[in-house]
C-alpha cells in the first residue's frame, strides 16, 4: 500500500469512527461523570434545620409547652445543638444523624438533572415518637420554599425517598407535591405498590390514591450493614434504587399551587431527614447527567 493509498484509509478509518461515535452518542447519551462529594468534617456543603422533638400522640399542630404556650421551632444552623454530626472511620467521614429532634440537613446549593448516591446504615438509638416504630429517614428531592411547612413542621415542599426499616425506596409526597409512579392501585386499607409492568397513578395532594407508594420489593442490607442508596432525577422523572435495584419509577414531578394549578417540580435542594431514629451516612456525592442511559431511560 503506497503512501498515498494509506492516508486515504486512515482518512476513512476514522470518519467511520467519527460516524460511529455519533450514532452511539445519538442513541445513548453520556453521563458525566466528575463526581461532586458532598461530605467533609464540616458539613461546608448542609445548612441545618431542627423543628422539635416530637411526642407520642403529636396531632400535626404546633407544640405548646406546659403553660399552654406555642414553643417555636429550633430553627436554622442552631448551634446548641448537635443531631448532626461528623467522625472519621479510617479514612472516611460518617455522619451521625442522632435523630434526637425532628429535622434535616439541607444542601446549600440547588440541584436539577443529577444522579445522587449515599450510603447508610442504622444506629441503636431511637427517641420519643419512635421508640416503638420502625427506624426512619429519608432523602427530600426538589426542595423548595420554606422549611417546616409540611405536617411535622420540619421539612420543605418535597418529594421523599424514604429510608426505613423495611421500607427503603417508598414514596411520600411532602406538603402539596405529587409525582405520578408506575404502581399497583390500592384497594380498600391497602397502600399503593410500585411495580416496572403497571401504569402510572398520581400520588400526593388532591389524589384518590392518598400520598404514599410501598417501593417493588425489600432490597436492604442487614441492620450493621451499609447500604447503597441512586436516586436519578431528569427532567421531571425519578428512579429509587436500593443497592443496585430499581424499586420505584416515578415521572412528571409537580406541586400544585395555592390556584390549584400544576407546577414543575424538577429543581431544588436535597435534605436528609432526622426522625427520632440514629442513622448514619457517608460516601453522599452527586454528579449532574445530560439523560438517562438506555436501560433506565426505558424503564419509563
Amino acid at each position: 500500500m503506497n503512501i498515498y493509498k494509506t492516508s486515504i484509509f486512515i482518512l476513512l478509518l476514522i470518519a467511520s469512527c467519527t460516524e460511529v461515535k455519533k450514532n452511539d452518542q445519538d442513541d445513548k447519551v453520556v453521563e458525566i461523570l466528575e463526581w461532586n462529594e458532598l461530605i467533609d468534617s464540616d458539613l461546608s456543603k448542609w445548612d441545618t434545620y431542627l423543628s422539635y422533638q416530637h411526642q407520642v400522640g403529636y396531632d400535626g399542630s404546633q407544640p405548646k409547652d406546659e403553660q399552654g404556650n406555642l414553643i417555636p421551632p429550633i430553627g436554622l444552623n442552631n448551634p446548641d445543638y448537635d443531631v448532626f454530626t461528623t467522625f472519621q472511620e479510617g479514612e472516611e467521614t460518617i455522619i451521625r444523624n442522632s435523630g434526637e429532634y425532628y429535622g434535616c440537613l439541607i444542601t446549600k446549593d440547588d440541584y436539577e438533572n443529577y444522579h445522587f448516591q449515599i450510603k447508610y446504615k442504622w444506629g441503636n438509638k431511637k427517641w420519643a415518637y419512635r421508640e416503638d416504630l420502625l427506624k426512619d429517614s429519608g432523602i427530600l428531592y426538589h426542595s423548595v420554599g420554606p422549611y417546616g411547612i409540611e405536617y411535622w413542621r420540619s421539612w420543605m415542599l418535597s418529594q421523599e425517598f424514604q429510608i426505613m426499616e423495611g421500607h427503603t425506596g417508598d414514596f411520600w409526597s411532602q406538603e402539596n407535591s405529587v409525582i405520578d409512579v408506575r404502581a399497583y392501585k390500592p384497594e380498600s386499607v391497602l397502600d399503593p405498590l410500585a411495580d416496572k409492568n403497571q401504569d402510572y397513578i398520581p400520588i400526593g395532594m388532591n389524589s384518590p390514591y392518598r400520598n404514599y407508594c410501598q417501593r417493588s420489593g425489600n432490597y436492604e442490607n442487614p441492620h450493621d450493614e451499609w447500604n447503597t442508596l441512586d436516586l436519578y432525577c431528569f427532567e421531571g422523572k425519578s428512579l429509587h434504587m436500593v443497592n443496585g435495584e430499581v424499586v420505584m419509577i416515578l415521572k412528571n414531578s409537580r406541586y400544585v399551587d395555592e390556584n390549584g394549578t400544576d407546577v414543575p417540580l424538577t429543581r431544588g435542594k436535597i435534605q436528609l431527614q432526622s426522625e427520632a431514629a440514629e442513622v448514619f451516612f457517608k460516601d453522599i456525592r452527586i454528579r449532574k447527567i445530560d439523560s438517562l442511559m438506555p436501560e433506565k431511560r426505558s424503564l419509563f
